[in-house]
């Protein structure tokens, strides 16, 4: 529908009105909202799964309000900009991640101005949708947490999926040495976003292969996470971004750092944006579902292993 037209005064959506499985996912007719204030009315295009949504759905996430629509980053149109959005005008192609109480698995959603970004001309609406959580992810555990420096020396756990893809990337184009940890069938794929080596899990214990990093970035958390202390120079850091770091060793001077996304920079975002349009860091969609299949998405985003980000979409 054209921004011009007037919107419906309901829009699709998947809910969730009690926590659990798949099967509480519930396509439907919802209000569609309106913007106030800062907010943009975005007509969504694609909308990107991770691995937290079908943990919100799960309850795991804390003090959640239900019903509830499931999703945080989107693609799409500016529908309405609110009052005070003067940035942005009806028609503008944008992406970024949805205000408190929204998302972004509906046919609209609210967003506050200072998560969204305008997007590139050179990014398709599905690639752009897979951007805001998972490259912003890597960026702040990276940089902000980690302050990796050109030269050095860094693990990056499940390397081939969402957030690795990114920070595998990220980690060359500082400069740094990339070491990533894949499953057989996804060496190849890490390899070819740059990373200097990569150790297939299942065929070898990392620690048996690495040593001396001055970072690891752990995305898988459990008996992996307390492992990857073994292989860091004495001063390097550990960030998660799945669990608070485990007690390190004794007389160690490493660091941990827990990393939680903050969806508000939006200056961060530009940047990632800019890279990927000038082809220095490529987007990976691995599997697109319609909205009608957010099911199958989840449970396949749950089911792990999968290569770069899974999307759903609405229009192209």
């Amino acid at each position: 529908m054209p921004a011009t037209m007037t919107k419906a005064t309901t829009m699709k959506a998947v809910r969730i009105h009690s926590f659990g499985g798949p099967d509480v996912l519930r396509l439907e007719d919802v209000p569609t909202p309106e913007p106030k204030g800062d907010e943009l009315l975005v007509r969504i295009h694609a909308l990107g799964v991770n691995p937290a949504d079908w943990k919100f759905r799960e309850g795991r996430l804390g003090q959640i309000t239900l019903p509830a629509i499931m999703g945080s980053d989107f693609s799409g149109e500016v529908e309405t900009p609110g009052p005070h959005a003067t940035d942005f005008r009806a028609g503008d192609a944008v992406f970024g991640v949805v205000g408190d109480g929204s998302g972004s698995y509906a046919e609209y959603a609210l967003a506050p101005s200072s998560q969204v970004v305008h997007k590139p001309a050179e990014l398709k609406h599905t690639e752009a949708a897979s951007l805001p959580i998972s490259s912003l992810t890597a960026w702040q555990a990276l940089f902000d947490a980690a302050n990796l420096q050109p030269g050095q020396k860094i693990l990056i756990h499940a390397a081939a999926g969402g957030v690795g893809s990114f920070a595998v990337q990220f980690a060359k184009w500082k400069g740094a040495q990339a070491i990533g940890t894949a499953s057989a069938d996804h060496v190849a794929f890490v390899r070819q976003l740059g990373a200097d080596q990569v150790i297939d899990y299942h065929a070898k214990a990392f620690e048996e292969v690495v040593r001396e990093v001055d970072v690891v970035f752990d995305t898988i958390g459990g008996e992996t996470q307390k492992r990857s202390w073994n292989v860091l120079k004495p001063d390097g850091i550990l960030v998660s971004i799945v669990q608070p770091p485990s007690a390190k060793p004794a007389r160690s001077a490493a660091r941990s750092a827990f990393v939680v996304c903050d969806h508000r920079r939006k200056d961060e975002l530009g940047t990632i944006a800019d890279l990927v349009a000038h082809g220095q860091v490529k987007i990976t969609v691995s599997t697109t579902f319609p909205l009608t299949e957010a099911r199958k998405a989840q449970e396949l985003s749950q089911a792990g292993h999968t290569k770069g980000k899974i999307v759903l979409r609405l229009e192209d």
